[in-house]
């Protein structure tokens, strides 16, 4: 596995089947492991809560979410195999689980979203095994007795369907108390897949234009996050790209 370090992250240079491999591996082992992905957003954030930073870079397992990731990392010399986004991951794993036995457990969302997403698991999987679900509103003084829940669920794999960088916080402060072998967020995957809010088609993701689709559907909540933070996410390449030129 070849890990790189760009613009204040660590990231795998994986492809899908590769990472899917890697999660067997941990769940094998049994020991709690924090999955995280890294895109243009998750950057800029990391350049600002510098917990934030650290939680990602001493994750075992970090992959190229947005494809501004790996068209960075060709940019600036590093080898880059594919974009394995999380909500892509989270498919691939429940469908492995189906055919491993594996048990999941699904925290995040509203109560009518995550109950719709297990639902529609459990139809196109039908032996898989879900180990629980809970709904993401909660109160801070809750967390505990969550984690508690968690881990006598016996789940080998929590999908957790925060935001950023709650989801990391959350599952870095918590992931020791659940003793669950593999925990990834997944951010607002269980809205895309309960049908709240819809994915941009095939070509639009394979040609990076996925946030402009995701902008479009909410223009003014995601103004900043997607125009003003890609220009800070391109400004940051840009300035290393000069400074490796001029070291080298």
């Amino acid at each position: 596995m070849t890990r790189t370090f760009l613009l204040g992250s660590y990231v795998d240079s994986l492809t899908m089947q590769e990472t899917v491999d890697q999660v067997e591996n941990i769940i094998q082992i049994g020991k709690p492991v924090q999955h995280v992905v890294i895109n243009a957003s998750k950057i800029n954030l990391m350049a600002e809560n510098k917990e934030l930073a650290n939680i990602v870079n001493t994750s075992p397992l970090i992959n190229a979410d947005g494809q501004s990731i790996v068209w960075a990392m060709k940019f600036l010399g590093h080898e880059a195999r594919e974009r394995v986004t999380g909500i892509d991951l989270f498919e691939n794993l429940v469908k492995l689980s189906n055919e491993k036995g594996y048990r999941v457990y699904y925290f995040g969302a509203k109560e009518e979203v995550v109950h719709e997403v297990v639902q529609l698991h459990q139809k196109k999987y039908p032996n898989l095994q879900v180990a629980g679900y809970r709904n993401g509103y909660f109160e801070d003084a809750d967390s505990e007795e969550i984690a508690r829940d968690i881990q006598k669920s016996k789940a080998d794999i929590v999908f957790v369907a925060f935001s950023s960088p709650k989801k990391e916080q959350w599952i870095h402060a918590y992931k020791e108390m659940m003793n669950v072998p593999f925990v990834m967020g997944v951010g607002g995957s269980f809205d895309v897949i309960a049908g709240v809010t819809k994915r941009a088609p095939r070509w639009m993701q394979k040609t990076g234009l996925e946030w402009f689709y995701r902008f479009m559907q909410e223009p003014r909540r995601m103004f900043k996050r997607y125009f003003v933070g890609n220009l800070s996410f391109m400004w940051k390449v840009i300035k290393e790209r000069w400074r490796t030129q001029d070291v080298g």
